[in-house]
């Protein structure tokens, strides 16, 4: 028996993740621990897809309800997918296998801002929750649950839930104890603020607290995270990341910004791992982070005495630093605090911490709107994730993206994005390797040749040349010209470019 489950009680029903999987039936709505490849349950996904696979091979049929934080891993969404047994998921994805169900049509899927999911569980927006399954580092002799390397929608989960099924992780750290901050957000009407002024208040406990009768099952796993490598920084991340920082520059010139005074936001992926690279060698100090996720370039700011210090809701590591993660908690606790979801990013908190957020798009069009979700206004990549949550609320919003994608076949900058996740209300800068278009303060039509002076030099003659058609309009106050708007698009789906 494992020393990490202190509780006799619970100690007492740790079993097997296939027996544990008896719990979870058919039509099941199943919350499941997990963000961004971290935290998420190692063992009872495989056990639940194999548990559906004999359904099927008798005739019957076997799928459940997911919801999770956000992503998990091959090893979670993958494994459940291919055995199709995933009816409807939220509110985040990024597995390449349920990705095609989705697109395919045989996997329902809601893309929900992730500041809404929780609430949305607890208040019965999608039924009662029948079982939470949340993987956790250790638990208490009190029986209270000390998160693993995320905490996402963990505790909403754990409330909501008719049964609980908890995975004890002795891969993570024990020293991850005391990086979590846990504070419920009362249920309405009866909310209040939340008590966060400085992005490192603690206002909670470092454990969650949970009903011990709701308990059936305690299943013990040794297993890493879904750790994936950030690729080399290459010429265009740089660029990308130097155009940033230029930004930033520009803020401090006009007085918006000290150097002392800088307070991030940044989504997940290799240009936002680049631009916090280039924040090593910048003149910015004591930089602070409200955000969702730790990627590798915070911790090289912690260790560099660059960032003093970030709260999130989860990990997003190469491998190489959630070793270092896991063999240096101890340290970096001192400078990370892990939330629940519906802290990380609550609006609220967001708007008062006057941060800088930084998220990654699919596409934006020469008017300022972004798609973050679709390519082709259909096909789904991963989903909206926190980038509205923070693109709404953030002092300054930016989006970054290298200007072109597959060689030069598709233009990150278009004339009228093919979906729409964040307005031209809610955007205020647009960043690729060919400079910054700050929007702020500007009407429409004034904001076209900034959108052009981003977009790549082979794409600048036609957006003009659609620019000049819209010109010919009747109304002109956002000039479209509905015939051809989307011809960049239709050439990319007939030709295999949108330069056709």
């Amino acid at each position: 028996m494992s020393s990490r489950i202190s509780n006799a009680q619970l100690a007492a029903k740790v079993m097997s993740s296939d027996d544990a999987a008896q719990f979870v039936n058919h039509g099941d709505k199943v919350g499941m621990s997990g963000f961004t490849g971290a935290a998420y349950p190692k063992a009872l996904p495989t056990s639940i897809a194999n548990r559906a696979t004999q359904f099927h091979d008798r005739g019957n049929p076997f799928a459940i309800d997911l919801f999770t934080g956000a992503s998990t891993a091959p090893d979670c969404d993958g494994v459940l997918a291919e055995a199709n047994a995933i009816n409807y998921r939220m509110p985040y994805q990024s597995d390449p296998v349920i990705r095609n169900r989705i697109n395919a049509g045989e996997t329902k899927y809601q893309d929900i801002h992730l500041s809404h999911s929780a609430m949305q569980v607890e208040q019965g927006f999608f039924g009662q929750l029948d079982i939470a399954i949340v993987e956790v580092t250790r638990i208490t002799e009190e029986g209270h649950l000390i998160p693993s390397s995320g905490v996402g929608n963990n505790l909403e989960f754990l409330d909501s839930a008719k049964q609980v099924i908890i995975e004890v992780n002795s891969w993570q750290s024990l020293e991850l104890e005391g990086m979590a901050d846990i504070y419920r957000v009362p249920l309405l009407p009866n909310r209040t603020p939340i008590p966060i002024t400085k992005v490192g208040d603690r206002i909670g406990t470092p454990y969650i607290e949970i009903d011990l009768e709701k308990v059936v099952a305690v299943v013990e796993t040794d297993a890493p995270d879904r750790n994936s490598p950030f690729k080399p920084f290459d010429e265009v991340s740089r660029q990308i990341a130097g155009n940033f920082l230029d930004f930033l520059e520009g803020e401090v010139s006009a007085g918006r910004l000290t150097y002392d005074g800088y307070i991030m936001q940044s989504g997940v992926g290799n240009v936002p791992n680049a631009v916090m690279a280039g924040l090593l060698d910048s003149k910015f100090e004591n930089i602070q982070a409200y955000t969702e996720v730790v990627q590798d370039g915070m911790l090289d700011l912690i260790d560099a005495g660059k960032m003093t210090v970030a709260s999130a809701t989860s990990f997003a590591l190469s491998p190489e630093y959630a070793e270092k993660m896991n063999r240096e908690a101890a340290r970096y606790r001192k400078h990370l605090v892990t939330r629940p979801l519906q802290i990380s990013n609550s609006p609220e908190v967001i708007r008062r911490m006057g941060l800088i957020a930084s998220n990654g798009m699919i596409e934006a069009d020469i008017y300022g709107n972004i798609n973050s979700t679709h390519v082709g206004g259909s096909r789904i990549m991963n989903g909206i994730g926190g980038s509205g949550d923070f693109t709404r609320n953030a002092f300054v919003s930016s989006f970054i993206s290298p200007s072109v994608a597959k060689g030069d076949a598709i233009s990150a900058v278009v004339p009228f994005a093919s979906h729409i996740d964040h307005t031209e209300h809610d955007a205020m800068v647009v960043i690729t390797e060919y400079g910054y278009a700050d929007l702020r303060g500007l009407s429409p039509r004034d904001r076209v040749s900034k959108m052009i002076a981003v977009a790549h030099p082979e794409y600048r003659p036609l957006l003009e040349e659609y620019v000049e058609r819209a010109s010919k309009n009747a109304f002109q106050h956002t000039p479209h010209d509905l015939k051809t708007a989307f011809d960049f698009h239709i050439n990319l789906q007939e030709k295999g470019s949108m330069k056709g």
